[in-house]
């Protein structure tokens, strides 16, 4: 497909700036609730991040404001250089948004939703037309393009809402938790369609509340808690700041366990701790060189092993550490 002139030109900003979005202490309050206070963002062109965090964080508000949808009553955000206030116009023809909730009508049949939103758009009926088609054929709709959207599942909708986001191929698009309440197979489906996205050269700032879903797909993440930006970093950056790797070793033989553990502190020289059913053990590994000789003591030994694996540290043990609870939703707070 060819680049639209939005693409062209935010590609000659990017190469400019290296950036997609800049936002600098952004704030904004809604009565005594500061739902944002203070975040800072820096996203390269053509790379996913991430705003990772529950619900209430202060992700929604934030996008809302790099989209042009809120008046920021603190700082400043610049989209491919131009300012969210004072160039709103041009920064909304380098972007789409797709929100939490389908914005298509279900009344209308897939088809007739997203040649509503091109012929708004500014395409003739005939463009309109095959824009439609082409994006239910990349979405995976086609079958069920004149069915009206009241009998599609939830995974359909958001495909389809994700589809009327890219009518005008914008260089930038906003997912606020694209795949909130949808089953595994059609998740892992949108994380296809989003992978696919930043190939073509499309920008994507990702919000979710999904530690396996920024891990799967943001090259960086901003973790947020309660309206400000406490860490960011790559996925491994992250997990690399609370902790080592560690070495889980399960055993054939529970009796085992005690001659086992011992061999395992002796070769890693740390602390191993035995798991409560009393057939794994956990030790954190601070040199990964000296993880082959665990294996040779054990086997010398006569030890069975069943299993063995090295972690990292996961994205849920990140954010326990940083905000002291795990990233389950909030229920107070005005913004998802």
């Amino acid at each position: 497909m060819s680049l639209t002139t939005a693409h062209l030109e935010a590609a000659a900003a990017a190469k400019r700036t290296d950036l997609a979005i800049e936002a600098v202490d952004l704030v904004k309050v809604f009565g005594a609730n500061r739902a944002v206070d203070g975040v800072s963002l820096s996203v390269r062109a053509g790379t996913v991040y991430g705003l990772l965090g529950p619900n209430g964080a202060g992700k929604t508000t934030t996008v809302r404001m790099l989209a042009t949808l809120l008046r920021p009553d603190g700082g400043a955000a610049r989209i491919f250089g131009h300012d969210v206030v004072n160039d709103a116009q041009r920064v909304r023809q380098l972007i789409g948004v797709t929100g939490q909730y389908a914005s298509v009508d279900e009344t209308l049949t897939a088809t007739e939703n997203l040649v509503l939103f091109a012929r708004l758009l500014g395409q003739s009926r005939r463009e309109a037309r095959e824009t439609a088609l082409r994006l239910l054929e990349a979405f995976g709709l086609t079958e069920a393009k004149n069915r009206p959207l009241k009998h599609f599942s939830g995974g359909m909708r958001r495909r389809l809402d994700l589809a009327a986001s890219l009518i005008a191929r914008p260089p930038l698009i906003f997912l606020d938790e694209p795949t909130t309440g949808l089953d595994p197979r059609t998740r892992a489906q949108m994380w296809d369609t989003i992978r696919q996205l930043v190939r073509e050269g499309t920008t994507v700032l990702l919000t979710t509340q999904y530690l396996d879903e920024a891990d799967q797909l943001a090259d960086r993440i901003a973790v947020i808690d309660r309206g400000r930006v406490i860490a960011e970093g790559t996925p491994d950056e992250l997990k690399s700041s609370v902790g080592q790797s560690s070495l889980h070793l399960s055993l054939a033989q529970r009796e085992q366990m005690e001659r086992a553990r011992a061999i395992v502190e002796a070769a890693l020289g740390a602390q191993a701790t035995p798991s409560p059913e009393g057939r794994r053990i956990i030790a954190p590994i601070a040199d990964m060189s000296r993880v082959p000789d665990v294996l040779v003591a054990l086997k010398a030994a006569g030890i069975d092993i069943a299993e063995l694996g090295v972690q990292k540290p996961t994205l849920d043990e990140v954010f326990l550490a940083l905000t002291g609870h795990a990233a389950e939703t909030r229920s107070e707070g005005v913004d998802a």
